[in-house]
């Protein structure tokens, strides 16, 4: 899912702080004896971080990292290595599913930094296990919401960098054009999560994009999302995943994986799109391939996307893991003028899933778009590689 500037990056306090020391080393180095410039003492040191865990799925864990200090950040390293206040920035619970240590820091403006705090995980998971899974199960006889523990959405109609045509929805919010009574995702009684393209008045559009951004994360392993899409002038359906550090380096430096990925209606023989991109390569200058699905089979018919994440390659799948229609690696920047590959930074990734309406690649609906149309999910996976 091509993404432009809907993102607006996180300005923090504590990473602007040695800017702001160094230009008060300037104006008070202007003269006067050279006690003015000395070091100043160290502040009190940030508290050491804490970690919680929650079983996941044969074995797996969901780790937490939180601090007590006010305002402090949580920079972790799960390679063997110190963390330093250049390691990875924590920003979600991520998931665990291989023999690793956990290490952490925490620092605050004015605080030294904590000592280490490591956690050791031991999971032993067999290749293959799968790991976490929502299954969109729904037995309450009625339509409910998704997994509040699980998602929560992106809202709006900003364009989201694409000038797309919708109105994206939150579960529950009643704010025009939104309604609680015809909402644009749920999970239905038939175990399904519904992300439903609505025109509730001429010219305007509602749908839903679900992210488990700041909920639920994970780095490398095999993901799965089975799905059957609307194909139709102006509809461009997506499940892909984004690195949790957007927070701090923005799109496209966080790493985006396209793994469900079309528009329009079908075509003969009709197609997905898998894409990877980052710094150097994104839009026309990025690494997309398009697949057939054989004779007679359509994106409009269930299937199974599926990605395999290791560390210096993404290989993209249709149905059957076994024959990855393309692996991309660190090999492809090579070829490409200024690329960074983004996906061994030590991010773990978030889960989008979305329905978009228009946009620069569509183009708007026309009078041959059904309203409403829907995407059905069926699950959402991740296997231990």
């Amino acid at each position: 899912m091509r993404e432009e500037s809907e993102v607006i990056q996180l300005k923090v306090g504590k990473q602007m702080f040695p800017a702001i020391v160094l230009a008060g080393a300037i104006l008070c180095g202007c003269g006067g004896s050279s006690s003015s410039t000395s070091t100043p003492p160290p502040g009190p040191q940030a508290n050491r971080p804490t970690f919680f865990t929650a079983n996941a799925q044969n074995g797996a864990v969901i780790v937490t990292i939180a601090n007590s200090t006010a305002g402090a950040t949580i920079y972790y390293t799960t390679d063997g290595t110190t963390p330093t206040t250049k390691s990875q920035i924590y920003q979600a619970p991520f998931l665990v599913s291989t023999n690793l240590t956990v290490s952490a820091i925490a620092a605050a403006n004015g605080d030294t930094p904590s000592p280490v705090n490591s956690l050791p995980l031991t999971p032993n998971v067999p290749s293959g296990a799968l790991v976490w899974s929502d299954e969109f199960t729904n037995t309450t006889g009625a339509n409910i919401g998704p997994d509040p523990k699980t998602w929560t959405y992106d809202t709006g109609n900003s364009g989201f960098g694409n000038h797309e045509l919708e109105n994206y929805c939150a579960w529950g919010s009643n704010t025009a054009p939104c309604s609680t009574t015809s909402p644009s995702e749920y999970v239905g009684t038939d175990d399904y999560l519904h992300i439903e393209a609505q025109q509730p008045s001429s010219g305007v559009y509602t749908s839903a994009r679900l992210k488990t951004q700041g909920l639920f994360s994970f780095q490398y392993g095999r993901f799965e999302i089975r799905a059957l899409v609307p194909e139709a002038q102006g509809f461009w359906p997506a499940g892909w995943l984004m690195g949790n550090n957007i927070a701090t380096v923005d799109w496209p430096a966080c790493g985006e994986q396209d793994v469900l990925e079309r528009v329009n209606a079908a075509k003969t023989p009709d197609w997905n799109e898998g894409s990877v991109h980052g710094v150097g390569f994104t839009g026309d200058s990025g690494l997309g391939t398009v697949v057939n699905f054989p004779a007679g089979q359509t994106a409009a018919q269930w299937h199974t996307y599926g990605m395999i994440w290791t560390k210096s390659s993404v290989a993209y799948y249709i149905d059957d893991p076994t024959h990855p229609y393309v692996t991309y690696t660190t090999d492809n920047m090579t070829s490409l003028h200024g690329a960074v590959w983004p996906f061994d930074a030590g991010q773990s990734n978030f889960i989008l899933l979305n329905l978009a309406i228009g946009g620069d690649w569509p183009g708007p609906p026309d009078s041959t778009t059904p309203f409403p149309a829907e995407m059905l999910v069926d699950y959402v996976r991740v296997y231990a590689n």
